[in-house]
């Protein structure tokens, strides 16, 4: 019996499948010398034979067969999408209606799926994530929860469980999903140990690396409104100011705000604003006292506390 399933669409993400394998194969080794039980698993596709990978690698897989009396953990890898546009020309493709249906009897039938990134899309295709909780890369996160309006979409997590379901950020988000897995069903040293020999750091929060003006994705208002309160720094405008200064009320600009970016009207200010002092952290030599007036606080500690509250980090370990 596999512990494990990795289930391969033509054009997935190619790192995030190598990252599976890497990371399943270090653990297979290190798991002896640990004295614990080494993982086991499978590669598929639906047929059989060579799949195509992003960048066009190509891979040798098995069959998935029907998958009886299977009990893996399924892992869907992202699927190599970069624009937002792309997501719904991949799911009326013909190889993913039959991959939808052996999803559903999959979890029907007990099993658990792990998906990364934009394969979370799969999920809510194949009507699995009705009233869960979960995550996928942030910047494609305003859409899923526009598609999946019963469903609880949280960008800012790096990894979130709602069994049997168990979602992951962006790409490389598939790091993080693969050593919680090993520290869920084998061991949490099996997984530490595989984390220190790969160099993996654990990471709670995508936030961190969200860039506001990626939130936009083509929406001409929102990069418009961002790039307005870029220029109103260090004087922060407020939400009010901010809807007049675009012709509309407060309850538009929320409505207009949280359709594209996923986040409220003072979220996305202060996403500017953090992202404006994350810059100067990292690139001056700046003290973060004088960082903090440049990003429109009087003081260090209210800096402090929001890049707390926001990005769980302290000025020193984002510097």
């Amino acid at each position: 019996m596999n512990d494990f399933t990795v289930l391969l669409l033509p054009g997935a993400f190619a790192s995030s499948v190598a990252l599976t394998l890497d990371i399943l194969s270090t653990a297979a080794l290190l798991a002896p010398r640990l004295g614990l039980g080494a993982p086991r698993w499978r590669v598929c596709a639906l047929q059989g034979g060579q799949v195509s990978l992003g960048q066009g690698l190509l891979l040798e897989v098995e069959a998935l067969g029907d998958g009886a009396a299977d009990r893996s953990c399924w892992i869907l890898p992202g699927l190599g999408i970069d624009v937002p546009e792309a997501i719904e020309q991949r799911l009326q493709q013909a190889d993913i209606a039959p991959l939808l249906s052996v999803l559903r009897r999959h979890v029907q039938e007990g099993g658990e799926v792990a998906a990364s990134c934009s394969a979370v899309f799969l999920l809510h295709a194949a009507d699995l994530i009705r009233g869960r909780r979960v995550t996928t890369s942030w910047w494609l996160a305003p859409l899923l929860q526009e598609r999946a309006r019963d469903s609880h979409v949280d960008p800012d997590q790096m990894l979130i469980v709602d069994t049997p379901l168990t979602t992951a950020g962006a790409a490389l988000g598939q790091s993080d999903l693969l050593l919680h897995l090993l520290r869920s069903r084998f061991s949490p040293a099996l997984a530490d140990a595989v984390g220190q020999v790969l160099l993996i750091d654990r990471r709670q929060l995508q936030a961190p690396y969200a860039v506001p003006a990626m939130m936009a994705q083509g929406n001409v208002l929102i990069g418009r409104i961002i790039a307005h309160i870029e220029t109103c720094l260090p004087r922060l405008p407020s939400v009010g100011e901010l809807a007049a200064q675009f012709g509309m009320s407060e309850r538009t600009l929320a409505r207009q705000v949280r359709k594209a970016t996923g986040h409220s009207s003072l979220r996305l200010i202060h996403s500017v604003q953090l992202n404006r002092a994350r810059g100067l952290l990292q690139n001056s030599k700046y003290s973060v006292e004088n960082i903090a007036e440049q990003v429109g606080y009087q003081d260090a500690t209210a800096l402090r506390r929001l890049m707390r509250k926001m990005l769980n980090a302290t000025p020193r370990q984002l510097r």
